[in-house]
């Protein structure tokens, strides 16, 4: 169970945290969609996961392995849900420009695909390219996992690639039926119950 040592982050480290969730999703299908120019696309997705990130320093939890090769963003959705990021119209549009509208589609796609249950949320994992396969999305589950078993409380998440949904499935998540966006491609939705031990 030992791995590589993890710790909560803040503020100072929201520039990092989004740059490397945009390192490891850019080669997925989704950015494609919601981006299609290939110039542009790095750009806009660091500033739209930048207001994210932000967001979860404020209302969720930040977590990196402590070379910050590995990141993993959480949002507690436990009773009310936390308010939207200020400003958030305004900054997504500053992000996004011309392609803000496929971002506002995906929210409101996420939106209509929540578990209304309180659980502790999963927006993003991501691990360096370089550094995929040598445990660091594991060492970053557990770490969170071992507290939301000590809580009793369950967790969702939204894969996005098959290597996602099944390493998600070797840690306890159940996969639903994948919902899309307009181009047919695909997000699993999962969902763990919290471990007994």
């Amino acid at each position: 169970m030992s791995g590589p040592p993890v710790e909560r982050l803040g503020s100072a480290d929201i520039r990092l945290v989004a740059e490397r969730i945009t390192e490891a999703f850019l080669v997925l299908d989704q950015p494609r969609w919601l981006v299609p120019d290939e110039a542009s696309r790095p750009t806009v997705m660091a500033a739209h996961f930048e207001i994210m990130v932000d967001h979860a320093v404020r209302h969720g939890l930040v977590y990196a392995t402590t070379d910050r090769a590995g990141v993993a963003v959480w949002f507690p959705s436990v009773g009310d849900p936390a308010p939207p990021p200020p400003d958030y119209d305004a900054r997504l549009s500053a992000a996004c420009g011309q392609w803000t509208e496929r971002f506002v589609h995906l929210d409101k796609l996420f939106a209509d695909h929540h578990p209304h249950d309180d659980h502790h949320h999963l927006a993003f994992l991501a691990v360096d390219p370089a550094r995929q396969g040598q445990g660091l999305g594991t060492a970053l589950l557990r770490h969170h996992h071992a507290v939301l078993d000590a809580q009793g409380m369950p967790a969702y998440l939204e894969a996005s690639c098959p290597r996602s949904r099944d390493l998600y499935a070797r840690h306890g998540y159940r996969v639903d039926e994948p919902f899309r966006l307009p181009d047919g491609t695909p997000f699993w939705p999962m969902w763990r119950e919290p471990s007994a031990g």
